[in-house]
């Protein structure tokens, strides 16, 4: 047991399943086998197989936690590098962003309070649609759990990965701004990646709309709450 509550082993724990993800992903081209699923299923089996107290992957997933505030920083360098991008479709980013982020926040809210949740849960809820630094920062500064955050947020990048090419030609979506502002609104950085594969301008139009989503949802939060 003292080997499993070095900080080490989480660390070594989630970079395995992870890349043991990315290999099942690369493999099989599923949407729906998405990498970091992929690493949370198995670091759960392999934790209850083990017997090993959920502490002391703490240990080390805590180092990975922390890290990814100042991660999140770097969403702003690909928003620089796509500043042509930006400029040219500012005004449709913003409006498009910001009431994708109302739209999100507004119906778990309404949702929320007509199924009678608990607040608490509405508020580890509310800030599903944006990247995950962004969502638990949210999250815990307005009294929500930051692990019932973490699965809203991987649940819906993921079905907006997968759900994401079906409702563009559902709804005819043409034009490539319009489908990465989508994306990139609704399903932050999982999102994205399907959206890099639809095509590179749909790609950086969602990379862009992930720091938008964040700031606006960030707004809306405190509105909310």
């Amino acid at each position: 047991m003292q080997l499993t509550s070095n900080p080490i082993f989480g660390i070594i724990l989630t970079f395995i399943t992870y890349i043991i993800g990315v290999k099942i992903n690369k493999k099989f081209k599923k949407t729906c086998l998405n990498p970091i699923l992929i690493a949370l299923v198995l670091i759960i089996a392999f934790l209850n197989i083990f017997k090993i107290p959920y502490e002391n992957y703490c240990e080390g997933g805590d180092i990975i936690t922390m890290m990814l505030t100042p991660a999140t920083a770097v969403i702003a360098l690909s928003v620089y590098r796509q500043r042509k991008l930006l400029k040219e479709h500012y005004i449709a980013i913003i409006v498009g962003t910001g009431i994708g982020s109302l739209a999100s926040i507004s119906s778990i809210y309404l949702l929320g309070t007509f199924l009678k949740v608990d607040a608490q849960t509405i508020a580890s809820l509310l800030p599903k649609s944006v990247t995950t630094p962004i969502a638990m920062a949210i999250s815990t500064s307005i009294g929500g759990m930051a692990a019932l955050t973490i699965i809203a947020v991987l649940i819906t990048g993921v079905l907006g990965s997968i759900f994401a090419p079906l409702l563009i030609k559902m709804f005819k979506i043409k034009h490539p701004v319009a489908q990465g502002v989508g994306i990139g609104s609704c399903s932050h950085a999982l999102g994205t990646t399907k959206a890099i594969e639809l095509g590179e301008d749909i790609g950086a139009m969602s990379g862009i709309s992930i720091a938008f989503s964040g700031l606006f949802t960030v707004v809306f939060a405190l509105l909310f709450f």
